[in-house]
């Protein structure tokens, strides 16, 4: 169940930070979701980085969003033509 919860919530944070930043993106569930997960690891990693999270604890919800709005922008700056 666990994984299952994982991809779930990963999907909603994916949407949830291309809702906040608009704009032209591919990819449609598989890499929303991926990009989710991935905002969620990251959002982890920097908040265990300035102190806010102890070593494994998950990153908080909000935290899962700007994590993926990162990623979300560096995607983007990598893509760019």
């Amino acid at each position: 169940m666990g994984i299952i919860w994982t991809i779930i919530i990963g999907f909603v944070v994916g949407l949830i930070a291309k809702f906040l930043m608009p704009g032209k993106d591919g990819g449609g569930f598989i890499m929303t979701t991926l990009l989710g997960i991935i905002g969620s690891v990251v959002g982890t990693y920097v908040g265990s980085a300035l102190g806010w999270y102890e070593v494994g604890e998950g990153a908080g919800f909000i935290a899962s969003v700007l994590g993926a709005m990162i990623v979300l922008f560096l995607a983007r700056m990598l893509t760019k033509r």
